[in-house]
């Protein structure tokens, strides 16, 4: 109900009924408004202030129908309970398909007046029960609209994010890279355009980000080709003229992309510095999928590894960045036996293993 004391329109050409009505409902707790005819009721209606409608069948001028028809055509109108004193069956499927919530028979003497207080009733909670979920669900929409637009803002900002890193560490990539062409120390040269690479591996993840549809996820062929352009372009790109790759389309988290982005830059330099004493040659990239798993492979066709090579200049740091970097996507790192030159395999997951399984690794480990 909408209030303490609901306010029935009794819409009936017959005073002396709607006398009765008012009187029986009023003990029940209803106030009762009475019309004498369609039209009169149609004027009632419009000032507001009724909570049901008791409407009869037939009235001169406009009948129930008519008048149902138009009440029904009123924004937000209360619910209607048709009242005829037709046995007529055909009468009451008619009304109920027009718009009425519920049908009774009248009778003269005011017997039927229990009966429309339970329709009433009735007609009223199932009003409240509509109106209560039409605010449900127009809450679920509006608050579907506040996350899409919360959500859409957040996608900008994150773009603008990624634009932003991304744009300041290509700035420092291209710093490090002129201060490495302007260096005529062959070690300080290697060792900036090695600071070079790994920033630009983790702004061309930004970049990535900041040009994707997706947020969460970065297409590591595309990402890679980025990757080695950069490395073709560095102060050691005359010794990468033969820089290839070959990777399948494989989207992967951002996280992990700059691993791998860092791991592919430490093994093409250390190709770079130990593969060919004598000058350049080719070395390839390959990254494959199958599934979830993914293999990486750097390859050289130059020296090889020599077990007793040393060279006092090597810090290591290129080889515990390698390390660290596998830690973080679970990684293994396997030297090619078989190959001629030097071809490191590095195998791990698309997706970040759960914490039981990477914990069992762990230990196995």
């Amino acid at each position: 109900m909408t209030s303490a004391t609901p306010t029935l329109l009794y819409i009936d050409d017959d005073d002396a009924l709607a006398r009765l009505v008012s009187r029986g409902l009023g003990r029940l707790g209803f106030n009762v408004v009475h019309a004498a005819s369609g039209a009169e009721g149609l004027a009632r209606l419009q000032q507001g202030g009724i909570d049901a409608v008791a409407l009869d069948q037939y009235m001169p001028g406009l009948d129930g129908l008519e008048t149902l028809e138009q009440i029904r055509a009123i924004p937000e109108a209360p619910p209607v309970v048709f009242v005829t004193a037709s046995q007529d069956s055909k009468i009451a499927v008619t009304a109920l398909k027009a718009g009425a919530v519920d049908y009774l028979v009248k009778d003269v003497q005011g017997d039927f007046v229990p009966l429309l207080q339970v329709a009433v009733t009735g007609a009223l909670r199932q009003a409240a029960l509509e109106r209560a979920r039409a605010e449900a669900e127009a809450e679920i929409h509006a608050s579907r609209d506040r996350f899409a637009a919360l959500a859409a803002e957040r996608e900008v900002l994150l773009r603008e994010v990624n634009h932003r890193v991304g744009n300041s560490l290509q700035i420092i990539a291209s710093l490090l890279h002129l201060q490495a062409s302007s260096s005529p120390q062959q070690d300080v040269k290697a060792a900036l355009t090695n600071a070079m690479g790994r920033v630009a591996a983790v702004a061309q993840v930004h970049r990535r980000l900041y040009t994707s549809q997706d947020l969460k996820s970065v297409l590591l062929n595309q990402y890679l080709d980025a990757l080695l352009e950069d490395l073709r372009r560095s102060a050691e790109g005359n010794r990468m003229s033969r820089l290839t790759l070959e990777a399948d389309s494989i989207e992967i988290d951002p996280d992990r992309a700059v691993a791998i982005g860092i791991i592919v830059n430490e093994l093409i330099m250390n190709a770079v510095k130990y593969a060919y004493p004598d000058g350049s040659g080719p070395i390839h990239v390959e990254l494959r999928g199958d599934g979830d798993d993914l293999a990486l492979s750097i390859a050289d066709e130059g020296v090889g590894l020599d077990a007793g090579r040393s060279d006092p200049r090597s810090t290591g740091m290129g080889q515990r960045i390698v390390s660290a970097m596998a830690a973080k996507l679970e990684a293994s790192v396997e030297r090619d036996g078989a190959h001629s030159g030097t071809r490191i395999v590095v195998r791990f997951s698309r997706h970040k293993p759960p914490p039981a399984k990477a914990a069992a690794s762990a230990a196995a480990k």
